[in-house]
């Protein structure tokens, strides 16, 4: 049809939606999938957040809000990012707006222009680079190895840089390889990103999961100048469970603040507004079920991790945050997409096709499920391994 936008045409669909979408229809036929595809906690929104939420409703707390988000929210994310992230960001700075993607979508939005470059390592979340081409932008992919722990080196961010570089993508903990940056390792990429003043799309949806002696580390508070460089993202779906709430939030210096806000003015007008009220909720209460959260992950993915490491025919790096294994699948002879295939009509295990994220010789794992079906998943999957 001619009437399309050519940007759109251009654009793919989600595949971990499309394979979720697969999976959860296979299951409401009667049958019996092993889901490890899925990027939400599988665990409810806790109570208290639920009942904020009900709370604003029954209190008619129903209308338009600023386009940035109430009052009371803005400020608490200014008190979190400075008990968390050592990050000192006014109320007026901070955008919440309709989840995390569209935080990104509003980062990237705000800086680039047509023509404009955008860095983006791969393997990369499914959405990144189409959210650049739907901006005019260009994605320029670089390959990161597992060599390296999937994670971006000083040296290829340099020679992917053009003149036409405006901004470089850093998600830590990572999408869809549970990679962490150290502090050191994100100062290294951040001096790159002053000498030609390049703006960091800092990513931090999954930063309280991380494990072991991994640690988070916003880049943004590593310096003055790295503050004034970078756009930080982040919401509520993952710590909180609260996918469907649809909730995340941007902060930023405050030309990007205000340029983020005047996107939010023209799209969405304001996130839903009694979700923010759960959210509020979220940030004052008892953060305990976080930790819960964190710790019952952690078992699982050492579990998954051993049991991979026994496969044959697989490499795994050992993920430090997120809940994702990205495994390398190379030496079974299948694309990504081949393999997702045969691996849910044959033996009704959901996984992701690597091609989603710029890399076709891997699968995502996700162990944001039971001990019962990771176990069982995974019997499967080294079945399937064996046979291949």
């Amino acid at each position: 049809m001619d009437s399309i936008s050519s940007r759109i045409a251009k654009v793919s669909p989600s595949l971990t939606l499309a394979v979720t979408a697969q999976a959860k229809a296979m299951i409401a036929k009667g049958e019996e999938v092993y889901a490890l595809a899925g990027g939400e906690p599988e665990v409810d929104t806790p109570e208290f957040i639920k009942e904020a939420a009900i709370k604003a409703l029954l209190e008619g707390k129903t209308k338009y809000t600023p386009s940035g988000g109430i009052p009371e929210l803005r400020e608490a994310l200014s008190a979190k990012f400075l008990t968390d992230n050592n990050l000192k960001y006014a109320a007026s700075q901070i955008c919440v707006t309709g989840g995390a993607k569209m935080a990104c979508y509003n980062a990237i939005l705000a800086v680039i222009e047509e023509g404009d470059e955008v860095i983006i390592p791969t393997p990369y979340w499914v959405s990144y680079p189409e959210m650049v081409r739907l901006a005019g932008g260009v994605p320029v992919l670089v390959e990161t190895k597992e060599s390296t722990g999937w994670k971006m080196t000083p040296e290829q961010f340099e020679e992917a840089m053009t003149p036409a570089t405006k901004m470089v993508i850093i998600n830590s903990p990572g999408n869809p390889t549970g990679a962490v940056y150290t502090a050191d390792e994100l100062r290294a990429l951040g001096e790159i990103a002053l000498e030609e003043d390049i703006v960091i799309l800092s990513d931090e949806i999954y930063e309280k999961l991380v494990y072991g002696e991994a640690k988070h580390v916003s880049i943004a508070s590593l310096s003055e100048e790295l503050y004034n460089l970078t756009i930080t993202v982040n919401g509520f779906s993952k710590a909180y469970s609260m996918t469907g709430w649809r909730l995340g939030y941007t902060a930023a210096p405050k030309p990007l603040a205000d340029a983020i806000d005047k996107i939010q003015n023209h799209t969405i007008s304001n996130a839903n507004t009694f979700s923010q009220y759960g959210a509020l909720a979220a940030l004052q209460g008892d953060q305990s079920f976080i930790e819960d959260l964190r710790g019952e992950y952690d078992v699982k993915r050492q579990f998954v991790f051993s049991r991979l490491k026994a496969i044959q025919n697989v490499r795994v790096v050992e993920p430090q945050g997120a809940f994702y294994f990205f495994v390398y699948t190379g030496n079974t002879g299948l694309k990504s997409m081949n393999l997702c295939d045969k691996l849910l009509s044959r033996y009704k295990v959901a996984t992701v096709p690597g091609v989603a994220f710029g890399y076709d010789e891997g699968i995502r794992l996700s162990y944001c499920t039971t001990l019962d079906v990771l176990n069982e998943g995974l019997t499967r999957f080294e079945q399937f391994c064996r046979e291949h």
